[in-house]
């Protein structure tokens, strides 16, 4: 049995096989392998699995319903502007508030409102027009019946607004028309004459026969008065000649 002397190196202990191992600290707790950074980056990677970022369900989202009331007020606020100062078609109405951004279903829905409570009437609208453009402009159907379309009127209500004007009525409003306007061109040859009042009364949508019918009617009737105006005079010069 061999004995170990002085100068012998100590016994070495075995070393195990696989990667580095815990420690234990001088207080007794356990490090992993790699030290307090590897603590470190576990603990980072924790957080990051743990705490997720906001959903869209958890973003800003304006009030749909919110948005909605905004776009009714303002149809209402253009409709109503617009109403207080002269009547109006509701597709005039509906054209205001889509130069206003309001969306289709929203102006419908307003609109609808204002039907039901009688501020937009098409027919009672169509009625008022061939009334006034009749009586105060002299215009005869086919030149409102125009005006009805550029207005949004449908042709089923303008047709039964421009019942309330017969070719009699035309005829009469033209007639009253051209002795108004007949006397601006005074002094101009009769030809001339003829030809502005017709295309005057063209303008107006009368019918060219009629209106050609109508302006000889007329200046016919001038022709005339002018005539016993004239034998008036010449009778009063000679009963002043023949006087003693």
């Amino acid at each position: 049995m061999s004995r170990t002397g002085a100068g012998a190196s100590p016994p070495t202990r075995p070393r195990r096989r696989g990667g580095p191992s815990a420690r234990s600290t001088a207080g007794g707790a356990v490090v992993p392998a790699g030290g307090a950074g590897a603590i470190s980056a576990g603990a980072s990677d924790a957080s990051t699995s743990d705490v997720s970022g906001p959903s869209a369900s958890d973003l800003s989202v304006p009030d749909a319903a919110a948005i909605e009331a905004d776009h009714e007020k303002v149809a209402r606020s253009v409709a109503l502007r617009l109403l207080t100062s002269a009547p109006r078609s509701r597709a005039q109405l509906a054209e205001a508030m889509a130069r206003k951004d309001v969306p289709d279903d929203v102006a419908h829905r307003v609109l609808d409102r204002l039907t039901d409570v009688g501020l937009v009437d098409d027919a009672e609208y169509a009625a008022i027009l061939v009334r006034t453009r009749h009586a105060e402009r002299g215009q005869a159907r086919r030149a409102i019946a125009q005006e009805l379309t550029r207005r949004g009127i449908d042709a089923a209500t303008a047709q039964e607004a421009l019942t309330a004007i017969d070719r009699e009525d035309e005829d009469a409003v033209a007639l009253d028309l051209v002795r108004r306007r007949a006397g601006a061109s005074a002094g101009l040859p009769r030809a001339t004459r003829e030809r502005r009042l017709v295309s005057m009364l063209a303008r107006k949508g009368h019918h060219p026969g009629s209106a050609f019918r109508i302006v000889r009617e007329v200046l016919d009737e001038e022709d005339a008065q002018q005539d016993r105006d004239d034998d008036g005079d010449a009778s009063h010069d000679d009963a002043w000649l023949d006087s003693p």
